[in-house]
């Protein structure tokens, strides 16, 4: 019996061709940002509909209809496996959809955009990049000494395909990494791994703290006022996960005070897009950007491709990548 495939409209015209080239047993449905769903130019009713595999794609950003999609989602009859193209899975939909009994598989395209996001902007805060700029302006022709990233210490809290291609990075550069995550397991990339329990003994060491680690009920704004006063003076924080992990105000207070955190890069935030009139905006210490570092151009071709395996691994009865413990989607 052929498996059901359910897709938004735009992705299946974008990937049409190459999942027919996998020559695989499968029904193809898709859905509209209106939520109506079609099978062979026939419109056909999700509450009577059962579909072994939904692929949530990025094409449904530009529509603004990923409310719609988890809609359809929920409307269906049953759901087999759904994939997604967050990483996260902090929105409460998705926990309403593993209720219902759908496998939930999330991604890892974004992870290659977002650690070179990281590297980027820990850089340009440790070069003295605009002052450079500003001696050429002068036509001043003088050395600007600089910190390597070789011989400093990262810290690197979630350990999941961003933390891990983080990692990757830091390292090729001489850094040391620490890392945060469920079990302490290293790897040749890790120097040192702990979890929460261990955040005291690893953050008087960090010179760069990353946050790579899901919003969940164990993390949900543990980047307090202890946190922060045990971070080393000078540190610099990184935020790619989610903004309700920090306490805002503990963090400016850090960044104010006369020792602790010395620059705060944060892309993500507790409400986005971000208020005006919030102090973030302007203050010296923090350097932000509208949850965009997952933009990079080759985010769309690794959904696609990720997609493209896992189906052929669904269809087979193989093992699903990235398939996300139901424990774990609060």
């Amino acid at each position: 019996m052929p498996v059901s495939v359910a897709m938004y409209d735009k992705s299946y015209e974008h990937i049409g061709d190459r999942l027919k080239a996998l020559n695989l047993d499968i029904d193809v449905y898709t859905f509209d940002k209106n939520s109506k769903m079609q099978r062979d130019g026939a419109e056909v009713s999700p509450g009577e509909t059962d579909i072994d595999y939904v692929w949530l794609s990025s094409h449904l950003n530009p529509d603004n209809a990923q409310k719609t999609a988890f809609d359809m989602v929920m409307s269906c009859k049953s759901v087999g496996v759904m994939q997604t193209f967050n990483a996260g899975l902090d929105n409460p939909v998705y926990k309403k959809i593993s209720d219902k009994g759908a496998r939930i598989c999330n991604s890892s395209a974004q992870a290659v955009a977002i650690s070179e996001y990281v590297m980027a902007h820990v850089l340009s805060v440790i070069h003295p990049i605009d002052l450079q700029r500003q001696l050429q302006a002068d036509l001043k022709f003088e050395k600007t000494p600089f910190r390597e990233v070789s011989r400093t210490n990262w810290l690197i809290i979630g350990y999941g395909p961003i933390g891990e291609e983080v990692a990757k990075r830091a390292k090729a550069f001489g850094a040391t990494i620490d890392v945060v995550r469920r079990s302490p397991k290293t790897s040749d990339l890790v120097d040192r791994a702990g979890t929460m329990a261990d955040l005291g003994k690893f953050l008087p060491d960090a010179d760069v703290i990353v946050l790579a680690c899901a919003l969940n009920n164990e993390t949900r704004g543990f980047a307090d006022a202890g946190f922060f006063g045990a971070v080393k003076d000078g540190a610099l924080l990184v935020n790619v996960a989610r903004g309700a992990l920090i306490d805002d105000a503990a963090m400016m207070a850090s960044l104010e005070s006369s020792g602790g955190l010395d620059m705060a890069v944060l892309d993500v935030f507790h409400t986005e897009p971000l208020p005006t009139e919030d102090p973030l905006w302007t203050h010296p210490k923090i350097r932000m950007t509208g949850h965009t570092s997952f933009f990079g151009d080759g985010g769309r071709a690794r959904w696609d491709q990720l997609f493209l395996d896992n189906i052929a691994r669904f269809v087979a009865g193989d093992d699903l990548e990235y398939e996300v413990n139901p424990a774990d989607i609060v």
